[in-house]
């Protein structure tokens, strides 16, 4: 098997359209870890991504008959740049069908590339299935972002380069996975011609399609991926790339948001270059390899694989990147409610600086507030902070790991509401488009009353919604089938302590 795509990829014809790209050092994360990192810049390909590699090895090998036919894919990223570059350096007819949820500069890019772009769907399997649908009707020649040999050949190229520009010790690379194109083509490769290299996929811990695949003996279906990482959040690992990753991949990393956020931070501290969040998962893994291996002086190579991300995403993301790195506390503490509470708490902290502060009354005799605390993973970490708090006498509930906090408490401290009964607490994704919100509303039917709600827009293809609703005890079971029947993902929040404390 390994034979057979190292040809492939000593074969493919990507450099008629992609860059060599550069291997360059990340000298500040490397004396913080104690061990040489180094860079595999995907991100300067002139789509900035990787998929112009396995996009043009695909499309050059078409007959000329298929050629004539036209291409089509869908895609709501980086594929679909890929292919519509391809295509159009080889003067064929491309489509590609997005979500109408994609971000008007991703549609932009593609059409800019010379493709003709149909928006279709709220969502990408509703894309996909269109696009095969123009398979049918129309001849078009699909062309698979992953699963495909070609494709996987076409990825394989980054490894190749990596061999030939570090020819001393390389003891890792670690590959961002999705459907698997670009950690199949660089396990193929490495592992037969340095077969001592380990390879490490690393995938977000809410998209974890080929690890649970590993777990089980095959492939399997998601029932729901986190959307953060949009480039790599797919449901089910590919056919062809499950089928060398089981083989060849030593081990799979999982990371969260944070530490997504904190290794974007990282690249841009090293590189001074935006990454998108799928594109520093490689990153996120070296460091928590690193963490849980105690390991020193060792090379290891990160992908760093796409830069396309929406520039007021990055709000979100240097929120989040201080709690990746362990450098804020999120906590909840109950402080008296009295003159000169707050001056003691302040006093009890000590020489931290206090990041953010919220506060509401509650009752006559106590009060809630929500507090974020500057840290120090290792000279000051926040257990020593929350410990420290709970010895002077403060009860203090840590809520930097709970997902409700980071993305809605924090901005909607207010107080309880006693008059409101019968309260349940749903965090939601809506896809993020006019029309959302009346969507489930009119599905919800008016049968319950909305007490509480609150959206905030990341920049990202969904939106995250907080809401709550009055139903009476014997309506609990429709209200889940209302639901289940709007079909956006959601997460029930009626017991969380973030609600319960600040907003129940």
């Amino acid at each position: 098997m390994l034979e057979h795509y190292v040809k492939k990829t000593l074969n493919a014809r990507v450099y008629d359209v992609a860059q060599e790209t550069p291997l360059q050092a990340a000298q500040q994360l490397s004396e913080r870890l104690g061990n040489t990192i180094l860079l595999k810049r995907e991100d300067l390909q002139p789509v900035f991504s990787f998929k112009i590699r396995g996009a043009y090895n695909k499309i050059v090998q078409l007959s000329a008959a298929e050629r004539a036919c036209g291409v089509v894919t869908a895609s709501a990223g980086n594929h679909a740049q890929g292919v519509a570059l391809a295509a159009k350096f080889l003067g064929i007819k491309a489509t590609i069908v997005m979500p109408k949820t994609t971000p008007e500069i991703k549609v932009k890019a593609v059409r800019a590339r010379g493709a003709r772009v149909v928006l279709h769907g709220d969502a990408f399997p509703e894309s996909l299935a269109y696009s095969l649908k123009l398979v049918e009707e129309k001849s078009l020649v699909y062309i698979h972002p992953y699963d495909d040999p070609d494709v996987i050949a076409g990825q394989g190229t980054v490894a190749m380069e990596i061999l030939r520009q570090h020819q001393g010790p390389l003891h890792a690379v670690f590959v961002p996975c999705g459907g698997g194109g670009l950690l199949a083509g660089v396990a193929a490769y490495i592992k037969y011609v340095r077969p001592e290299v380990k390879i490490i996929g690393v995938e977000p811990i809410d998209s974890n399609c080929l690890q649970q695949a590993l777990a089980s003996g095959e492939r399997v279906v998601l029932p729901q991926v986190g959307l953060f990482a949009d480039g790599v959040a797919v449901t089910q690992i590919g056919e062809y790339t499950f089928d060398i990753c089981r083989h060849y991949v030593d081990e799979v990393i999982t990371v969260n948001t944070d530490e997504i956020c904190a290794a974007m931070k990282d690249i841009y501290d090293d590189t001074r270059s935006i990454t998108e969040p799928a594109g520093a998962l490689a990153v996120a893994g070296i460091k928590k390899y690193i963490e849980r291996s105690a390991i020193a002086g060792e090379t290891l190579v990160a992908i760093d694989s796409g830069a396309n991300v929406n520039f007021d995403r990055l709000r979100h993301v240097a929120e989040r990147a201080e709690l990746g790195e362990q450098r804020e506390a999120i906590i909840a503490v109950t402080i008296p409610e009295k003159p000169g509470s707050f001056k003691r708490f302040c006093e009890a902290i000590g020489k931290r600086q206090i990041t953010e502060f919220n506060y509401r009354y509650h009752t006559d005799s106590t009060a809630h507030i929500f507090v974020g605390v500057q840290t120090h993973p290792d000279l000051d970490p926040r257990s020593v902070l929350v410990a420290s708090l709970r010895e002077q006498g403060f009860p203090v509930l840590d809520l930097t790991e709970n997902e409700l906090a980071k993305l809605h408490t924090r901005h909607m401290v207010g107080g309880h509401a006693d008059a409101v009964s019968s309260e349940r607490v749903f965090r939601f994704e809506f896809p993020e488009h006019p029309g959302a919100l009346f969507n489930f509303l009119n599905k919800l039917g008016g049968r319950w009353n909305i007490s509480m709600f609150h959206y905030r827009n990341h920049g990202a293809a969904v939106g995250r919604v907080l809401a709550a609703l009055q139903v009476p005890k014997n309506d609990q079971e429709l209200l889940i089938e209302a639901l289940d029947k709007i079909g956006y993902p959601y997460w029930d929040e009626t017991e969380n302590p973030a609600y319960q404390l600040f907003l129940g």
